[in-house]
Parts: C-alpha cells; sequence; structure tokens
C-alpha cells in the first residue's frame, strides 16, 4: 500500500518542460508497458510549424491532493478540462507522460468531420435502429458546434466549408450515391453528388477520382496550434498540466485514488482517462484488451509553387478523403503544402521503415502525377485509438468507482474530442445518468476472441487479424 501524505501542489506556473528524452519512432502501445517519460514530439509538420509551445507546470515533484486527475494532455484530456472548470468550477489536474498532446493530437491530418468512430449512418440505422441513429447524428451535429465555438478564440490555421469524400473508382459512386439520400432524406444534412467531371475541374484534379459526395460540415484545422491553444485556455482556467508525470502505479481505496508517478502520488477523488492510442494495457484492468491501437501515415510536402498547385487542380482548401477502407485523408495546406495520410506498419518495430513512406508517396503521385519526385518536408506516424465495434464510448466503466474514460474515436477525433471532453466532464461532475446514446452507456467492448477470455498474453495475436484483415482490405479497395 501506498502512504500518502496530502500536500500542496509545487509552484511551477511558469516552468517550462525540461530537458526530453529522445522521441522512440518505434514504440507500441499493445506490446511496451509503458508510454516513456517526458519523451519529446515527433516530428510532424504541426509541431515544426506551431511555434513555442507554451508554458506548463512541469512535471510533479511532490505529493498532490486533487479533486480530479484528467489522465492524457491531448485534445479530449484538455477540452474536458477545459470543460470541468468553466461548467462546474472543478479545476482538474492533467498527468501527462510524455510532453503536452505529445501522441495523437500531434500526429493526426487536423481533419474535423462531423463523424465519430468508423461507421456511416446507414450502418448505424443497421446496428442500432433508426432512433438511435438519429440521436447519434444529432450528437456529431451537437459536437461540431461545441467544436467551433472551442476554437473560435484560438489561431489554429481553420480552412471551413465542408468535407469531400471522393469515390477513387467508379464503382464506389452508387453507395455514395445511396449515402447521400440518406443523410437529405433521413437524417436533414445536405449532402449532395458531384460527377467526376465537376470534381476534377471545379474542387481538385485528383486523377482517381470517378464523383464525390460533399457534406456541408468540415474544418481543416492546424493540429499542433490547436494543442497548444487547447493548452493556453486551460491553463488560463487554472488547470494543472503536469508533463513527463506518466502514472507508474494506481490503487484505489474507499473511492480514492492514489497514482504514482516519478516525482510523488497524486492523490484523487476522481479520475478520467484519455489516452487515446497511447493507452496501454497495464495503466488500469478495466481498458485491457478494449482497443486495438493501429498506425496511420503522413507526409507533409515542401510549399508548392502557383504553376504546381494550377498543375494538380486544387481549387478547394476543404478536407479530402476517398472511399477506400485504408481511406486516405489530404488536403492544400494554408502555406500551400500537400499533407497526405493513409494506412502504415502493423507494429510498432515496422513503422520507420522507408517502404511505408515509400507508398504513401506513390499513392500522392498517383493522385496527382504532376508532384512526382517533389520533396518531403515532414514525414511521421502515429497510433489510432481503434474500438473492437468501431465506435467511441464516454462512459464510466464500474458505476462503484469514480473512474470514466473516452476512448475509441477510429480516426475521427480532431472534431469529436471535443464533444468527448465535454461528455467526460458531464461523468465526472456527476451528470452522466442524462446520457443515453449506446457510447455513453456501454463499454469499450472486448474483441470476439477474448469474450470470455481477459489474457494479456493473447493481445499480440490481434496483430495476426489485422494483418490478414489489411491485405483482404487492400485487395477490396485496389482489385475488387
Amino acid at each position: 500500500m501506498l502512504d500518502v501524505q496530502p500536500s500542496v501542489s509545487p509552484a511551477h506556473s511558469e516552468r517550462a518542460t525540461p530537458a526530453q528524452t529522445p522521441y522512440d519512432p518505434a514504440y507500441d502501445p499493445l506490446t511496451t508497458p509503458r508510454t516513456g517519460s517526458g519523451c519529446d514530439y515527433a516530428p510532424t509538420y504541426w509541431i515544426g510549424t506551431a511555434g513555442e509551445p507554451p508554458a506548463d507546470d512541469g512535471p510533479v515533484e511532490a505529493d498532490i491532493d486533487a479533486d480530479v486527475v484528467i489522465i492524457g494532455s491531448g485534445f479530449t484530456g484538455l477540452t474536458a478540462a477545459i470543460f470541468l472548470a468553466e461548467q462546474y468550477g472543478i479545476k482538474a489536474t492533467v498527468l501527462e507522460a510524455n510532453r503536452v498532446a505529445w501522441g495523437c493530437s500531434t500526429r493526426n491530418g487536423g481533419q474535423a468531420q462531423c463523424a465519430s468512430g468508423r461507421l456511416k449512418r446507414s450502418q448505424w440505422i443497421e446496428r442500432y435502429g433508426l432512433d438511435t441513429a438519429l440521436g447519434l447524428h444529432r450528437e456529431c451535429v451537437d459536437a461540431m458546434q461545441t467544436f467551433k465555438s472551442l476554437i473560435a478564440d484560438i489561431e489554429c490555421d481553420p480552412q471551413p466549408g465542408g468535407h469531400l469524400y471522393i469515390a477513387h473508382k467508379p464503382r464506389m459512386m452508387p453507395g455514395l450515391e445511396k449515402e447521400a439520400r440518406l443523410l437529405r432524406d433521413t437524417f436533414d444534412y445536405d449532402a449532395r453528388i458531384i460527377d467526376a467531371d465537376s470534381v476534377r475541374r471545379e474542387w481538385v484534379d485528383d486523377r482517381e477520382a470517378a464523383g464525390a459526395m460533399h457534406e456541408p460540415e468540415g474544418i481543416g484545422i492546424h493540429a499542433g496550434k490547436l494543442a497548444f491553444g487547447y493548452q493556453r485556455k486551460a491553463r488560463a482556467l487554472g488547470v494543472k498540466v503536469h508533463p513527463a508525470s506518466p502514472v507508474l502505479g494506481w490503487e484505489s481505496r474507499d473511492d480514492v485514488h492514489y497514482l504514482r508517478t516519478p516525482g510523488g502520488v497524486v492523490k484523487a477523488r476522481a479520475v478520467g482517462i484519455a489516452t487515446g492510442g497511447y493507452i496501454t494495457g497495464q495503466l488500469h484492468r478495466s481498458l485491457k484488451n478494449r482497443l486495438l491501437p493501429i498506425l496511420s501515415n503522413s507526409i507533409v510536402t515542401r510549399p508548392l509553387s502557383e504553376t504546381e498547385v494550377e498543375a494538380t487542380g486544387f481549387r478547394t482548401r476543404q478536407v479530402l478523403t476517398d472511399t477506400r477502407i485504408l481511406r486516405h485523408y489530404y488536403r492544400l495546406l494554408p502555406d500551400n503544402r500537400v499533407q497526405i495520410g493513409s494506412r502504415s506498419a502493423i507494429t510498432g518495430r515496422d513503422a520507420p521503415k522507408q517502404k511505408y513512406e515509400a507508398m504513401l508517396i506513390g499513392d500522392l503521385e498517383r493522385k496527382f502525377p504532376a508532384l512526382a519526385g517533389i520533396d518531403i518536408d515532414y514525414s511521421w506516424w502515429g497510433w489510432v485509438d481503434v474500438s473492437h465495434d468501431m465506435m467511441p464510448r464516454i462512459h464510466q466503466p464500474d458505476p462503484r468507482e469514480s473512474i470514466y474514460y473516452a476512448l475509441g474515436y477510429g480516426g475521427n477525433g480532431v472534431m469529436y474530442s471535443a464533444q468527448a471532453g465535454k461528455r467526460l466532464a458531464q461523468w465526472i461532475a456527476g451528470e452522466g445518468a442524462s446520457l443515453d446514446l449506446p457510447i455513453f452507456t456501454s463499454k469499450l467492448p472486448y474483441p470476439n476472441l477474448l469474450e470470455k477470455i481477459e489474457s494479456e498474453a493473447l493481445a499480440p495475436f490481434r496483430r495476426l487479424g489485422q494483418r490478414c484483415l489489411y491485405r483482404w482490405y487492400q485487395l477490396k479497395d485496389e482489385v475488387l
């Protein structure tokens, strides 16, 4: 048992994080028990162009007594802390293993879409029925308004206007047309179909484009500037943000939680978990085997000349995705660079291999032949938190314990993380009973193999299943 004596939080209000541990490009949350401590940022475009990181509260250096602890300082953790402070007067303490927003929040594609999880509206109806699907849609529309309000005073280079969902083969168009009708007629959401010639003439000359569906909601943002903006906003509200403070041990006694960090024990009456794809099975028993972290690669070119912009046919700066299962997400950034991302390696050990960057460069050149041979200024990868049923959860897994989590966005967390932070704050503040959608009322599920066997030893075998699925998906995407 830990001997904890409550103490006052150390005064680090204007001190930045000390020297960093080098970034480990081969880190894998499924096989590595800890995320590290004080690791530096991945070399992403967002970090490279966001400017100097804001001041934080330094690592934990003594025992701390906190009302609420949030584990994870990415978009979800920081927005949860913001909403706790603004709406409930609760000033949370945020614990981060490495640097602030070190994980998903500074490695994503910066696309804020009106979605959460990996399923389409038609799949919501198949799984949950129409009434629940309509409720999930209202939640996403409300989430977009939450996101817009939250970033209104943050300089994060917004690129609004909607989302263009591009058919990468003609056979994808009937499905897009059916989904667009459903969105208009059932969800009162103004999606429209654009033919191939119009896409390439008026929007973007993606040589694969066989048509597209345009959604009215969608915003591109600068992920690093947004993360730093959330951090400034949270600390201005009195939130304490402690980097280089991984949770190494967790004990709960009499509904009080004792979180051991390298510098001291943090005592809390409630804990919110917002670690995204960088969660490990050792953090807490309620999360063991509940997520499958998958890798996504991203590259950013050098700035394009006006001639090159014209050659690629970029007449929009809206966010773009294609209809592959292993989809691409891409756009023209405000500084005329092209960013594109997609699937990557299966394991962290393989992630640094040059072939995955080469595959993505090949994808870019197939879509935009005029960019063949262009210099790539930034290349990185990161882990995405995918739940086993492709839908997120913001939930209290055990009503007897004051522990809550917001996880499983499946690559659609840039926008929905703001709403998830808001919902996580509701749970922590005692208002979770009013949330009645399945993503709030059920736990993250196990994969089928582990429904009855809760064994950490079986976790690596999920990689074998993922490898087989990827091969099948690539066959469906490119051949069938």
